[in-house]
This record gives C-alpha cells, structure tokens and sequence, in this order.
C-alpha cells in the first residue's frame, strides 16, 4: 500500500496485517512528484494522487515495526538513485536491528527522469549509480570498517554500528523488468520483484533464464516475487507452478474502513491456497 497521510495508519495496517496472517508488509517511495509531470507514467495515462503523499517509507516501516512482532517490513521500492548510500545504510540497518531481522530491501531505478534529476542522478546512468550504492551500503554492512572506491560512490575506512541483524545482510530485492535485470540481479541481488504484464513474455520463461543465469555464476536458485498480483486464486497457482514464491497483494491508499475490506478478502483468500 502507498501510506500517505490519507490512508490507513502504517501502524494500524502492519498490525491488522499480522494478525490475518500475511508474510509481509511493502511500501513504495516517492520522495517528490516533480509538477512539470514531463515523464509518463507506465501505469496509465493519469498519475494517481498517492504518488505525491506518500510518506517516507523507512519512518513508515518503523511505526509498522513498533507494533507487530512476525511481518516482514519491505521497500517496494525504494529509490536508491535519489538516496545517499550511507545515511540508507543506516536507515536499512537501524531497522532490521529493531524489528529483530526483518526488513526486505527492495530496490529499483525509477521511471520518473525528472525526480532523479532534482536529487541530482543523471537518468542514463542510473542503473550503475543504483549498482555501485547498493554495493557501498552491502560493504558498510558486512564489514567493521568499510571502503567502497566506484565512479559514483567513494569512501574511505568508515565505522557504521548497528549492522543488520539478518547475515550477510537484509535480503536485495530487485524491482523492474527491463532486458538486463536479470543479469542485475544475479551480480548484485538476492530477490526479483517484478510487475505482472509489463512484459509480453511468459513470466515462467524470465523465471528459467533467470535461475539459468545463476547456475552459471555459481548461485543457487534466487526467489522471485510479483508486486501487485492479481487477487486471483487460479492466477497465484499457476504463478507458483511458474515458480514465483511470492505473491504481493495490493490495498487501497484509503481509510481503514475501506482498507480492512480489502484486506478481508485477501484473507478469505489465503484460506483457498
């Protein structure tokens, strides 16, 4: 759900969430919605309103964390092109240490070119930017004193406490679909995080070129999840037998009382799986 001050409580939610037996909570960022809107947005011809609201989502996550015990606490996903890696490091760690390991770090480039532009990320390089910051923070995590030496991210000896509580560190999960995802994936992640229908080709056959690609590297088979599936019991099968092992359900940026509806029924619907 995109938590924004008009929705549901990001509290609330997580606890309502727990309690019906989710594996995960997700919320997604915006820092800002640049008003030229000069980039289109891939869902649809008008950008809905909650793109603009949205609250940060590590504050968000915190407050979810703060009332519940179980539900994983992931980015869907945050914008490292538009964050520092360090101060992310920190947030992502401060996190995963409080919960008690259970963030899941989703990450993604972003389709809105003038946002990036305003934090200062030139769009056709942001994939290597969003590489070489994932690769600094995984280095501040996994390392007492930590260096990273890149074209976009250098630092020399730093000690950043607290480290995450989950080894080697809070699983990368990818976003997007473009030609080289999996391969990003593979060199730099742990999870792939992809929208249903983005792309004309079967999920099943991305699914296999990806575990291929792994094997190839020397990795084991890497989880894949579908953001915003379909609520549908015959859809989240057939995925499965696909090889997707996780189904993202999406909620309502409304009221409680709209959005416990929805909820409901994606309970109902675990019951059928």
């Amino acid at each position: 759900m995109f938590p924004t001050d008009e929705a549901m409580a990001p509290g609330d939610l997580a606890r309502a969430a727990e309690e019906r037996g989710f594996d995960s909570l997700w919320f997604p960022e915006h820092t800002h919605i640049p008003a030229s809107r000069r980039s289109p947005w891939p869902g649809g011809s008008e950008l809905p309103r909650e793109y603009s609201r949205t609250y940060d989502p590590f504050v968000a996550l915190s407050m979810a964390a703060a009332v519940t015990t179980t539900i994983k606490l992931g980015t869907g996903v945050c914008l490292m092109v538009e964050r520092d890696p360090i101060v992310t490091a920190k947030a992502v760690a401060s996190l995963d240490h409080l919960s008690g390991g259970r963030v899941q770090f989703g990450v993604g480039g972003g389709w809105n070119l003038e946002e990036m532009e305003n934090h200062g990320t030139d769009p056709a390089r942001r994939w290597r930017v969003l590489r070489e910051r994932v690769e600094a923070m995984k280095e501040i995590w996994m390392h007492d004193e930590a260096s990273y030496d890149g074209e976009f991210v250098k630092f020399d000896r730093i000690w950043s406490w607290p480290k995450p509580i989950q080894k080697p560190h809070p699983p990368i999960v990818m976003g997007g679909d473009s030609p080289k995802t999996l391969e990003r994936i593979v060199k730099y992640a742990d999870q792939w995080m992809p929208i249903l229908g983005r792309n004309p080709e079967p999920i099943g056959e991305r699914i296999k070129r990806l575990q291929d690609l792994a094997a190839a590297a020397g990795r084991g088979p890497i989880p894949v999840g579908i953001f915003a599936a379909p609520a549908n019991p015959k859809v989240i099968a057939e995925l499965a037998s696909q090889g997707v092992t996780t189904c993202l359900l999406a909620l309502p940026p409304a009221p409680a009382e709209t959005v416990l509806k929805v909820l409901d029924s994606h309970t109902a619907l675990l019951a059928t799986l």
